[in-house]
C-alpha cells in the first residue's frame, strides 16, 4: 500500500478495540462521518472520565476532521459487579424493629427483605478508587488501537473514491474529447442557415458586413477556452489527489471550477449532438460532487 500521506481518505470510518484489566473488559468504538469540521461527540465510563481531554486531544490529532462519536465503556464479571450488602446492618435494624413493635404494640412487617433492603446504608456503595497509571496506559493503548482502525479504514475508503475519480475524470476527459466533430461541423451549419434565410428576404444585403457579422457571431460561440480550462482543471484535480490526504476541500473546489466550464460550453452548444454531451458531463460531475463531500 502507498504511504498514507500520499492517498486521499475519506472522513467515513469505524474502528473498534478491546482490553482487559483485572475484572473489567474494556471496550472503545470510534465511529467518523463527513463533516466541514472536527466535531466530536465522547461517552466515557466513570472511571475514566478524567482522561477525557487527552482522548479529545488524541482523536482531533489522528483525525483532523469529520462528526466523530466515541465510546468507552467497562463490562465488569457478574460476580464483582452488584453492589454489596450489609449483613450485620440488617440483623441491627431487624431486631430493632422488633423490639420498637413489641414495645409500640403494632404488627411486624409482611415483606421483611423490602422494608430492611430500603434502610439506610444497608446497600454499600462503592466509591471509585483512584485511576492508577497501570491501569490507564492499557485503556490507552486501547484508544489508540481503536482509532488506528478507524484510519486503516478511511484509507480503504479513501483508494476507493480515488478509482471512482479516476473512472469519472477519465470518462470527462472521454466526452470532452468527442464535442470537437460537432463543433467543426457547426460552424459551416450556422453559416449556411443564415445566408439561406436571407435569400428569403426580399432585400438586398452587404456581403462583406455579413461575412465580418459572422465572424463576430461564431467567436461569440467559439468554447476552446473552456475546453482548455476544462482541461486544465480535470489535469489539477489528478494532481491533488496525489498529493495525499487532507485534499477534500481542495478538490470540491477543483469540482465547482470544472462545473462552471461545462456550464458555459452548454451555453454555448446550440447543436443537439453537444448538448447531449454536455448533459453526460454534468452526470459525470456531479457524482463527483457527491463523493468528494466525503474526502478528508
Amino acid at each position: 500500500m502507498k504511504n498514507i500521506y500520499y492517498m486521499i481518505q475519506s472522513m467515513t470510518g469505524y474502528g473498534k478495540a478491546t482490553a482487559t484489566f483485572g475484572n473489567k473488559k474494556i471496550i472503545v468504538e470510534i465511529k467518523s462521518l463527513n463533516s466541514k469540521a472536527m466535531d466530536l461527540f465522547t461517552r466515557i465510563a466513570p472511571d475514566y472520565r478524567e482522561k477525557e481531554m487527552d482522548i479529545r486531544t488524541l482523536i482531533s490529532k489522528k483525525l483532523e476532521r469529520g462528526k466523530v462519536d466515541f465510546s468507552l465503556w467497562i463490562e465488569v464479571q457478574a460476580d464483582s459487579s452488584a453492589t454489596p450488602i450489609n449483613a450485620t446492618l440488617i440483623s441491627n435494624y431487624h431486631k430493632q424493629i422488633i423490639s420498637i413493635a413489641k414495645e409500640q404494640h403494632i404488627p411486624e412487617p409482611i415483606d421483611w427483605f423490602s422494608t430492611l433492603l430500603r434502610m439506610p446504608d444497608v446497600l454499600n456503595k462503592v466509591e471509585s478508587a483512584e485511576l492508577e497509571d497501570e491501569e490507564w496506559q492499557v485503556v490507552w493503548k486501547a484508544v489508540e488501537e481503536a482509532i488506528e482502525h478507524l484510519v486503516h479504514f478511511r484509507i480503504q475508503e479513501g483508494a476507493a473514491l480515488e478509482k471512482k475519480f479516476t473512472e469519472k475524470i477519465d470518462n470527462i476527459e472521454r466526452l470532452l474529447a468527442s464535442i470537437e466533430p460537432f463543433e467543426k461541423e457547426r460552424v459551416q451549419k450556422i453559416r449556411d442557415r443564415i445566408i439561406e434565410q436571407l435569400k428569403t428576404l426580399p432585400v438586398d444585403y452587404d456581403r462583406n458586413r455579413l461575412e465580418q457579422e459572422l465572424i463576430y457571431y461564431i467567436e461569440k460561440l467559439d468554447i476552446s477556452e473552456e475546453k482548455q480550462r476544462l482541461t486544465n482543471h480535470l489535469k489539477y484535480f489528478r494532481e491533488t489527489m496525489k498529493n495525499g490526504h487532507g485534499q477534500g476541500k481542495k478538490l470540491g473546489f477543483i469540482a465547482q471550477e470544472m462545473g462552471r466550464e461545462i456550464n458555459t460550453t452548454g451555453s454555448k452548444s446550440n447543436q443537439a449532438e453537444m448538448q447531449n454531451i454536455v448533459v453526460q458531463m454534468k452526470d459525470e460531475l456531479e457524482q463527483i460532487k457527491e463523493q468528494v463531500l466525503n474526502v478528508m
